[in-house]
């Protein structure tokens, strides 16, 4: 078929053309929101393992991470898609620029959290159950900023889903030592993302969006300050369960120093000095990671 004199573009044509769009929207060139999704994950593998995950999980844990954070990040656009015009760092999205349609985006979601249950399929029967929890909390998370100002608790609880998910992979079972790295992951979330809720606080506001960072008010620091120490004793605990020594105490002092230094940055409660700490706690994820790697590398 042609139109005006030209043939129709290709299927291929088509997504080649809207494949800049489509990375926007899954945010593949911000990996930001996959590191701080992929280490909890990777600390359950190493822990349910001791050291050692087997590559099929870790290929479908790390891929999985991958789908399912852009996954998130198209709903989270499509449930934003009437009021990211109205935020100062959000004025770029595609939704905003009116680059994609909402059939569009949907497809696109439903198309990633496919791919994503087709991973879990290699998994076993616990761990298949358990995916259709990840996939509530993706899908009703960007919904719950307007309903609640503690939408930072479901975004942990999202985030941290990969920890059952990897233990139930790994053993066929969700040990109870899971459960306290799943609070700690959920207690994280909530100050580093309560960090990037100060930042846009002063938008979120104005146009009636709910956060942690608007109901802590002028407590903002001191009640991310009090979820900084009680993640790290959180860790501290699965430390102990799981008879960890110097190097996972190590990577605890690290991640210690680096919340430090995030006080530092929101100290004044600048918005470009506020989401540069939310940043830097992709380093908190790592630190700990690697200290779980030297741990099982070195254990006697």
């Amino acid at each position: 078929m042609k139109s005006q004199g030209r043939p129709l573009p290709s299927l291929a044509e088509q997504f080649k053309a809207k494949l800049p769009v489509y990375i926007d929207l899954t945010r593949l060139n911000r990996p930001i929101g996959t590191y701080l999704l992929l280490w909890p994950t990777l600390w359950a593998l190493w822990l349910a393992s001791e050291g050692a995950p087997s590559i099929k999980n870790l290929f479908i844990f790390v891929f999985g991470v991958l789908l399912m954070r852009s996954a998130g990040c198209v709903i989270n656009d499509y449930a934003d898609r009437r009021i990211d015009m109205h935020v100062e760092r959000t004025k770029g999205r595609p939704f905003a620029q009116n680059r994609v349609t909402e059939k569009e985006a949907l497809t696109l979601f439903g198309v990633l959290v496919g791919v994503s249950f087709i991973l879990v399929l290699f998994t076993n029967a616990l761990t298949i159950y358990l995916s259709a929890g990840a996939l509530a909390l993706a899908s009703t998370y960007p919904f719950m900023k307007r309903h609640t100002y503690l939408p930072q608790v479901v975004l942990g609880a999202a985030f941290a889903w990969g920890i059952p998910m990897a233990f139930a992979a790994e053993l066929d079972t969700v040990p109870q030592q899971a459960w306290l790295l799943y609070t700690a992951t959920v207690v994280w979330t909530v100050a580093y993302d309560t960090m990037y809720g100060m930042a846009d606080r002063e938008d979120d506001l104005k146009i009636g969006v709910k956060s942690t960072a608007i109901l802590f008010g002028e407590a903002d620091r001191a009640a991310v300050a009090g979820l900084q120490v009680l993640t790290l004793g959180i860790l501290f605990m699965v430390g102990a369960q799981y008879e960890l020594g110097v190097y996972f105490q190590m990577s605890l002092i690290v991640a210690a120093v680096l919340f430090v230094y995030q006080q530092h940055l929101i100290r004044a409660r600048v918005s470009q000095n506020c989401f540069k700490a939310f940043l830097n706690n992709h380093w908190v994820g790592a630190a700990v990671f690697l200290g779980l790697v030297l741990e099982f590398i070195f254990r006697p």
